[in-house]
Formats: structure tokens, C-alpha cells, sequence
């Protein structure tokens, strides 16, 4: 009525009123009326938005590359954005221009150009490699002051879904890789192999050493039996040793006791001499009759009897005969028993 109007903006709306040209109002989700005649309205909207892409691009070695990815951004600056925009409303609540659905492709266009920009310093096989590394300097470039910052947008996330050569080019890489991977599996095989080698190989180090500590052992074993043998031997030796030294000490021994004995019964003797040259000598010239006969009262009747066959010996040319009757020497040898 009368050109009196409501609107009605969402949250995730940016909305900017100018009367005759001046600011009046902004702000999201704003809720108010106006004059028509005299008013324009511009409205931006806040939400995030993803854009997919795909670009045909050339690496350093000349290598056709198709890229395919997606990009999400938003809006943070609307003033700044609709300064190079125009998102102005018409009367129907439509945009009077397409600037708004232009500007997923500029984005998409700044995308490419950060894109094009490092592929052109690297190979294919290096961005076939390095799909991160691609991404993360494609991200900062876009998040630089002249990236995406000049539109008043900001980068939410950028993902590159797949980097793939021409077909040509993909088999030959695919054959290359093939090649690659057989060698390896070659190098596998021979690394595997090489390492039965080595195994089987320690295993026999572990055989020979283990035989070599066993002789070992018994070679200490048998030096061990021969020092207790030995040892056993000086010990006996030792006891040979001692008992010699204590039988060469009893003989010494002996021998002193004999050469004493010997001492003794020469000196006995001697005195025994002695007594006999003394009797002799005291006797000498005495008739031995007479020594017979101071000797009858002391001698053994066997003496005596012995003494009397000896007269008779003397006297045998006087006796014609002499019978001696069993009888009477019986009784002349108990008598001498007696």
C-alpha cells in the first residue's frame, strides 16, 4: 500500500538497505518495512557453498592432466563483496543482475589459477605423487590477500578428488609401474631368498659354535681330570716321599742301633777278654788238675759226668774194658736231669 513494503531476511542472510543512495541499515536476518520508491535493497547470503570443478591442464613435462575436485567457501566481507558485485534485489525478490550466480565460477576461476600455477613447475609423476602437497599450496594461495580474501569470501575446504593423465600417458605409466613393481617383487624374492641364505647360514654358525664349545668343554673336562690325576699323583708321591724318608729314618735309626749293639758287645766282649786275660793270667802256671778240681763243687753234674768220661779217655790204655749198661746211663743223664 502506497509503496510501503516488508521483508523478511534469514540468518544465513546479509541484508543492506540504501534510501536515495545513503546507507540505512545491514545486517543478517533483519526483519523490517520500507519505502519501495526510494529504497534498494542488496542481499547476500552467508551459508557456505561447495562448487565442483574439473580442469584440463598441462605439467611441467607436457603431460595433459585432468583434475578433479571440489571447493566450499563463504562469504565474510558482504560490503567488500557487493562493492565488486552486485547482489542488489528487484522489486519480486529476485536478483536484477546474475553477478550472484557468476560468482561460483569466479571462484572456480581463482582455483584454477592457483592450480595452473603449480603445475606448471612440476612433472606428472610428481603430482601423481604429491596430491597433498598440491592441495595444501593451492590452499594457501587462495587464503592469500589476493586469493579469494579480495572478494570478501573465505576458503572453508578445497579437496582434489583425482589427478589422472590422458589415457596414452596412463598406460605407459601403468606399464612403467608394472615394470616396478615386478622388480619389486624380484627384489623381494631375492631379499627373501637372501635371507633363507643368511638364516640357514647363522643357523650352521650356531651348529659349528655350539660344537666348538662342546669340545671346548670336554677339552676343559679332560685338562680338569688330568690336573686331579696329577694332583692325585704328587699326593702320592708325596705319601711315597714321606713313608721313604720315614723308613730311610727308621734304617738310620737301626743302623745306630745296630753299630750301638755292636759297640756294646765289642765292648762286652772286651771285658769279657779282659776277665778271661785276667783269669788266665792269675792261673797261669796252676796245674790244671788242680783247676778241675777247685771246679767239682760248682759244676752241673753233666760237667762232671763229661769230666769223667774224659779221665777215663785219658786213662784208656789202663782199662782193658768198660761196659756202660743202658741202664746206668739212664740213670747217670736223670741224675744229670735231676
Amino acid at each position: 500500500m502506497f509503496g510501503l513494503r516488508y521483508t523478511k531476511a534469514t540468518p544465513s542472510t546479509y541484508l543492506i538497505q540504501y534510501r536515495n543512495g545513503a546507507l540505512v541499515r545491514e545486517g543478517a536476518g533483519l526483519a523490517f518495512f520500507y519505502f519501495a520508491p526510494s529504497a534498494s535493497l542488496v542481499s547476500v547470503p552467508l551459508e557456505s557453498v561447495d562448487v565442483p570443478f574439473m580442469f584440463n591442464e598441462v605439467s611441467a613435462d607436457f603431460q595433459e592432466v585432468t583434475i578433479q575436485g571440489q571447493v566450499t567457501y563463504r562469504v565474510t566481507d558482504p560490503k567488500r563483496l557487493t562493492g565488486l558485485m552486485n547482489f542488489t534485489l528487484a522489486g519480486n525478490g529476485t536478483y536484477v543482475s546474475e553477478d550472484p550466480t557468476r560468482l561460483p565460477q569466479r571462484v572456480v576461476n581463482a582455483v584454477q589459477v592457483q592450480l595452473r600455477s603449480v603445475l606448471s613447475g612440476q612433472t606428472l609423476e610428481t603430482l601423481l605423487g604429491a596430491s597433498e602437497r598440491l592441495v595444501q599450496t593451492v590452499r594457501d594461495g587462495l587464503r592469500g590477500a589476493d586469493g579469494l580474501a579480495a572478494l570478501g569470501l573465505e576458503l572453508v575446504n578445497l579437496a582434489v578428488l583425482a589427478v589422472r593423465p590422458n589415457p596414452e600417458t596412463a598406460r605407459a605409466l601403468e606399464s612403467t609401474v608394472r615394470e616396478q613393481i615386478l622388480k619389486q617383487a624380484d627384489d623381494a624374492t631375492y631379499r627373501r631368498r637372501n635371507a633363507a641364505i643368511e638364516q640357514e647360514r647363522a643357523i650352521k654358525e650356531n651348529e659349528l659354535n655350539t660344537e666348538i664349545a662342546v669340545e671346548t668343554k670336554k677339552r676343559q673336562i679332560r685338562d680338569a681330570q688330568l690336573e686331579a690325576e696329577r694332583a692325585a699323583l704328587e699326593k702320592r708321591q708325596q705319601i711315597q716321599q714321606q713313608d721313604m724318608a720315614g723308613r730311610i729314618d727308621l734304617e738310620d735309626r737301626n743302623k745306630a742301633l745296630s753299630r750301638l749293639r755292636a759297640e756294646n758287645a765289642q765292648t762286652e766282649a772286651d771285658a769279657r777278654a779282659y776277665a778271661v786275660s785276667a783269669l788266665m793270667r792269675g792261673v797261669q802256671g796252676v796245674d790244671p788238675k788242680v783247676l778241675l778240681a777247685l771246679n767239682v763243687g760248682n759244676a752241673e753234674p753233666g760237667a762232671l759226668i763229661a769230666q769223667a768220661f774224659q779221665g777215663l779217655a785219658e786213662n784208656a790204655q789202663r782199662i782193658g774194658e768198660l761196659n756202660i749198661s743202658p741202664d746206668l746211663l739212664q740213670q747217670l743223664t736223670g741224675g744229670g736231669k735231676g
